[in-house]
């Protein structure tokens, strides 16, 4: 492959952006590139970039292109609206529809709070869990991510994890006093903390996709549930990028644990900017012009996301067969890896839960924490990232990251994906 423009770009742009990038996982440092690829276009599972280079897309914009891009459907919702006007800062009844859809589709959800990112959905949920329960502090887990708001970067998954480290430079004193952190999946830790503190709230990826794929166990968040309850503790789920992407009800759907306040973003978007926090009725009434909890924002509600989102969901909820499709995708490439890695003896474990998977290199048979991710081999995965671009397919550019499947990906194109991915164990060999 030839990245001349991507590489010229990358040098432009350093000048101008800091790290060349605007979010650090895409400056390529982890998987030992030197610059990243420059997309300039997309259509359904494919993308191209600045050298006319076409890819099989893994990343599906981190989740949101479940439909495939410029689904024909929400980009001919999206021409109309367009034609009305893409920003008013007054209310719309497409705002209304949105928030009305997500009501009948996600279990929890009484009412809803649009807002313009998954990062300022997870921040504003937590400000309202600690007004409704007088507590300050809150309880997040290694590993798991919620956007960069100071109170959830300790301890955080995805770009943090990828430059080497958890927790970001500009936090005080009183953030990392009032943020607790716990490794994810031990209840016991949990029970205990909350006999000795008093926590506002506690907040998680219910499927964590944020240090690679860690399937949660259904006990864990039934258990969280309960001590949630029984101490007057409010739950949240993150559901930013398992929201519609695993069902329609998302993770609290498919384990059947209600929280108390569920962040959206990615896909009620179709792939333009907004995010979503919503919850019983009687929290949700403690935010402004009702209550006394503030959150604002200009673009929240923007017309042409709103439109796209519920393009998006209404096909998601109109056909239900896109999940079973989606996991029988998932569940055909897996088979096949392991088949590949028995095949080069290249040891692998992969996580997978719904329309999402991550390749650990590593020979234990279980990654279920935070500490076995680290220990998987960096290098190898670097190898296959590597491998899979100059063959013409895109994955993640870390090892902390999921893959993500959609509709458009067809038989042929996973069939392709395999033969890139038998050359990268090769490559290992």
């Amino acid at each position: 492959m030839n990245y001349k423009n991507s590489k010229r770009i990358f040098e432009e742009a350093q000048i101008s952006i800091p790290g060349g990038v605007n979010s650090p996982v895409r400056a390529f440092k982890s998987v030992e590139k030197e610059f990243p690829i420059f997309i300039k276009s997309a259509n359904k599972a494919k993308l191209i970039d600045e050298d006319d280079n076409t890819y099989i897309d893994y990343i599906q914009s981190w989740g949101p292109m479940i439909l495939g891009h410029n689904d024909d459907r929400v980009v001919k919702a999206v021409r109309e609206s367009l034609i009305d006007g893409c920003s008013f800062g007054l209310p719309t009844k497409k705002e209304v529809e949105l928030a009305e859809l997500i009501i009948s589709m996600v279990p929890s959800i009484e009412k809803v709070r649009l807002t313009t990112s998954g990062t300022e959905a997870t921040m504003a949920a937590i400000r309202l869990a600690r007004a409704y329960t007088t507590r300050n502090k809150i309880l997040k887990f290694e590993g798991c991510y919620h956007g960069h708001s100071d109170s959830l970067l300790v301890s955080a998954g995805s770009g943090l994890l990828t430059e080497g480290y958890q927790d970001s430079n500009g936090l005080t004193d009183g953030v990392l006093r009032d943020t607790l952190t716990l490794p994810f999946g031990n209840l016991e830790k949990v029970k205990l903390l909350l006999e000795k503190e008093e926590i506002a709230c506690i907040i998680l990826e219910p499927i964590p996709a944020n240090m690679g794929l860690i399937e949660t166990k259904k006990e864990y968040l039934e258990g969280l549930r309960e001590l949630c309850t029984k101490s007057g503790t409010v739950l949240i789920f993150d559901e930013v990028i398992s929201g519609f992407r695993v069902a329609n009800g998302g993770a609290q759907e498919l384990y059947g644990v209600t929280p108390d306040i569920t962040t959206l973003g990615k896909i009620i978007g179709g792939g333009y900017p907004v995010g979503a926090f919503g919850g019983k009725k009687e929290i949700m009434d403690m935010i402004a012009p009702v209550g006394d909890v503030y959150h604002a924002g200009t673009l929240s509600g923007n017309p042409i996301s709103v439109t796209a989102g519920l393009a998006t969901l209404n096909i998601l909820k109109d056909d239900k067969s896109i999940y079973t499709q989606l996991e029988e995708k998932v569940d055909f490439m897996v088979e096949k890896i392991y088949e590949l890695s028995t095949k080069y003896k290249i040891p692998v474990c992969i996580n997978k839960m719904g329309s999402l998977f991550t390749i650990f290199f590593t020979d234990k048979k279980i990654i279920d924490s935070l500490e076995d991710v680290i220990a998987t081999d960096t290098h190898a995965y670097s190898i296959y990232f590597n491998t899979m671009l100059d063959n013409g397919v895109v994955v993640p550019p870390s090892k902390f990251e999921a893959h993500f499947i959609g509709i458009t990906h067809t038989q042929e194109i996973l069939e392709e994906t395999l033969i890139a991915i038998e050359k990268a164990f090769k490559a290992m060999k």
